[in-house]
This record gives C-alpha cells, structure tokens and sequence, in this order.
C-alpha cells in the first residue's frame, strides 16, 4: 500500500534551517508529482511547495520560495524540504503529499512538527 513517511522536523530558533524527509513506498515515487503542504495552528492548510517527476520543474508558495528548496531522490524514493533562513510563522505540520494525476492530492503522510521559535 502507499505510505508517505516525514521525519526531520523539530523546535529551531529563529533564521535556523532544518531538512524534512519524506519516505515513499508502495508505487513507482518516480512517476509522481509530488508537494510539501503545511497546516499552522489554528489555519486551514497551506501548499507550501511542488516538483516534477525528474525533479527540474518546481513550485514555491510565495511566502517561502528564496528560503525554501524541494528536491527528490528518485533512486531512494525520498522527497526532501530544506527550509532555511525560519521564521515563527513557518511554524506548522508539514505533510508530504502525492499529487493525483487529475489534480489535488491523493495521498498523505502523516505530518511532521516544525516550530521555530526563541
């Protein structure tokens, strides 16, 4: 079965950087477009960012893109999220989350906690 598996988040101070990791399996990770979408407390979910299946074509929510890069590892079916340059309100659970071939997500991973605070 599908499973998307995040790890790497954690309490980082302010203008710390931090790596998250999203572990697939169950389907061919190379033929997926994949995204980072977060969900702050108390807000509605937010799409932070995307990539292609060969990874040369990218998205940034404007409220991260310069500080934030997506990359994937298709040889070891693992999207990554290097988030530098934090802020508190890039505070949040983030999910990774494959993208369904006719739009919108079809499945999740279960979140990881980011919290960038003093």
């Amino acid at each position: 079965q599908v499973q998307l598996v995040e790890s790497g988040g954690g309490l980082v101070q302010p203008g710390g950087s931090l790596r998250l990791s999203c572990a697939a399996s169950g389907f061919t990770f190379s033929q997926y477009f994949m995204s980072w979408v977060r969900q702050a407390p108390g807000k509605g979910l937010e799409r932070v960012s995307d990539i292609n299946t060969g990874g040369a074509s990218t998205y940034y929510a404007g409220s991260v893109k310069g500080r934030f890069t997506i990359s994937r590892d298709n040889a070891k079916n693992t999207l990554y999220l290097q988030m530098n340059s934090l802020k508190p309100e890039d505070t949040a659970l983030y999910f990774c989350a494959r993208m369904a071939p006719g739009g919108g997500y079809d499945y999740w991973g279960q979140g990881t906690q980011v919290t960038v605070s003093s």
